[in-house]
């Protein structure tokens, strides 16, 4: 019987991901990080679909905006408009480091098989922490950190959308029959998605490329 830790903010990718994390595992608990971020329905939607799949949903508060550096938890600094250059404002330093140190500590704590991530290194936003380099670095460290590595019974990082762009996303949430209507990905904070921002931007080119409607634009 494998268990896992799905990393589940509530947005496309984590949605997707937490449906392939069902598929994959007998047990599931969900990991949502309460960092500070101005769009916090992402939380408010994560929540929800971890209700729709009938699983445990643990809910960890960093605040993130005490250190600032990002537009998501910084409302002194703009979110910046899609195509800017370089790594744009909306990362958040250190997260997804933060994010897998968390989980790491949970899945051993919970004797847990594997940890679940969607970071992604075609369709995203530039952010130095998706890329599989940092992953493939992160899981020999944490391997070396943790009781269960020692004992030859690493945590493994599993990453079912590290290669996929966004319409392959889509594609294959439609196949698992992932909740992506009850997903949030908007940067701002709603109530509605503003479909100008970077992260509405790869979600419209990610349905569109699939050739599938949005079904989170009809729901209520």
């Amino acid at each position: 019987m494998s268990a896992s830790i799905v990393l589940l903010s509530g947005g496309l990718d984590s949605t997707v991901c937490t449906a392939a994390a069902v598929r994959d595992h007998d047990s599931v608990l969900a990991l949502s990080f309460d960092y500070g971020q101005r769009h916090r329905l992402e939380l408010e939607a994560g929540a929800v679909v971890a209700r729709h799949y009938g699983i445990g949903q643990l809910v960890v508060s960093i605040d993130a905006s005490r250190w600032g550096g990002s537009a998501l938890t910084d409302p002194s600094i703009a979110i910046p408009e899609p195509g800017a250059e370089g790594i744009p404002a909306t990362y958040v330093p250190a997260r997804n480091l933060i994010f897998l140190s968390i989980a790491m500590g949970v899945a051993e704590a919970r004797d847990a098989d594997a940890v679940v991530i969607g970071v992604n290194a075609l369709d995203y936003s530039g952010y130095p922490d998706c890329r599989p380099e940092f992953v493939e670095s992160f899981r020999a460290t944490a391997a070396l950190a943790l009781k269960r590595g020692v004992e030859g019974r690493p945590v493994a990082i599993e990453t079912p959308l590290i290669d996929l762009g966004k319409p392959d996303i889509v594609r294959l949430g439609v196949e698992l029959d992932a909740p992506l209507h009850l997903s949030w990905s908007c940067y701002r904070k709603g109530p509605t998605p503003c479909g100008d921002c970077d992260a509405c931007q790869l979600r419209a080119k990610g349905f569109a490329g699939a050739g599938i409607p949005d079904p989170a634009l009809d729901a209520p």
